[in-house]
């Protein structure tokens, strides 16, 4: 097998500049958040079109990809782009199919032509989580019930499966006689049963996935797939802080532009001392999530220390965006609380993403268990 964020060709100082100026002229050139608005309940989850600008045209969807697949960069430029996505909740599938199903597929080591479509911007999504929503290797809801000759065949649903009902192709979690491991499982194929679920941000889609008696290709064996899985998310978590970031400094941007223009008595509302204050720690919350990104960009390379970095970036992150998005709702006053305003879009997605991947009470028991605590 191969190990994650690895083999792409990593990007020097001045190339990851260009890197984030890219992504955001083409986040501004599709209208910011306006790729969120333009979404429906019926059709949450991914512009198509945007995601073919980025994933495409600019390279994205082969982001910390191995160089075999055509893949480039590793952590520090996943984190890049990830910050620029979220400073306008850009509805594409960079965190699920990239990320998450593309860092699990890279760490098979058998899995070159699914790595290619995927690099390609073909959208995979991952299958992996319990029911509680975290990812944990005792309590995975798929399993390999029987063997067709030397086909797998799988059973079981698999819920909060991000951007699942989008997906070209499932990468699965499932356990079996030896543990678990990784299955390969075309959506379309009979057996397979995708059902679209509501969510509080329409540019964050999810699925649920059930399995009956549903063919599959074994990527891993031997129960080798629930370390793949494990360094997989540390890669996920820390994309998903940057993300969080982006969108806590967005939303501290909106915030004190407003209370530098917005006047009352006289005088621009920002400068009422109970406001400066609220103002500073956002400030605040917005900087330590950043450090706590950049320490786990650092920490690429060394597993563990990957996986320690990872939770307490998680454990920040989530709930500082979550914070910071309140914040820019209640010093809006009346106009925050209106849909017209991009305020909450940004309370929207700090909520879904406190709990995309686990909490963040999750993450500091887990952090406690890294440590040995």
């Amino acid at each position: 097998m191969t190990s994650t964020m690895t083999d792409g060709t990593a990007l020097s100082g001045a190339e990851l500049d260009d890197l984030r100026e890219t992504v955001r002229s083409v986040c501004a050139d599709a209208g910011g958040t306006a790729a969120v608005r333009g979404l429906s309940e019926d059709a949450p989850g991914i512009d198509a079109g945007l995601w073919d600008t980025l994933g495409r045209q600019v390279g994205l969807a082969a982001l910390g990809l191995p160089e075999a697949v055509g893949g480039v960069g590793g952590l520090a430029e996943i984190a890049v782009v990830c910050e620029e996505l979220g400073r306008t909740l850009a509805p594409v599938p960079l965190l699920s199919s990239t990320v998450l199903a593309g860092q699990v597929l890279a760490g098979c080591g058998t899995a070159e032509a699914a790595l290619t479509e995927l690099a390609e911007g073909r959208v995979h999504a991952l299958a992996v989580a319990a029911p509680d929503g975290v990812w944990r290797p005792d309590a995975v809801p798929v399993a390999v019930t029987s063997w067709t000759g030397s086909v797998p065949v799988l059973d079981g649903t698999a819920p909060f499966v991000l951007d699942g009902a989008d997906a070209e192709a499932l990468v699965v979690a499932a356990g079996g006689s030896d543990g678990v491991d990784l299955f390969l499982v075309d959506p379309h194929e009979p057996g397979v049963t995708v059902r679209r679920v509501p969510t509080l941000d329409l540019s964050r889609g999810q699925a649920v996935v059930t399995f009956t008696g549903a063919r599959a290709r074994a990527l891993t064996a031997g129960g080798e797939g629930a370390d793949v899985v494990t360094r997989a998310l540390d890669v996920a978590l820390v994309a998903l802080a940057a993300e969080q970031l982006g969108g806590s400094q967005a939303a501290l941007d909106m915030t004190v532009a407003h209370v530098r223009e917005r006047a009352q008595f006289g005088r621009p509302i920002g400068s009422f001392q109970a406001v400066k204050h609220t103002c500073a720690d956002m400030l605040l919350q917005v900087e330590s999530a950043r450090s706590a990104v950049v320490r786990a960009v650092r920490a690429a390379g060394a597993p563990d220390a990957l996986a320690e970095a990872a939770a307490v970036a998680q454990a920040w992150c989530g709930e500082a965006f979550v914070s910071v998005a309140a914040e820019c709702v209640q010093l809006h006053g009346g106009m925050g609380f209106t849909w017209e305003h991009d305020a909450h879009l940004y309370f929207r997605r700090a909520q879904s993403d406190a709990v995309l991947l686990g909490g963040a009470a999750h993450h500091r028991e887990r952090l406690a268990g890294l440590l040995g605590w």
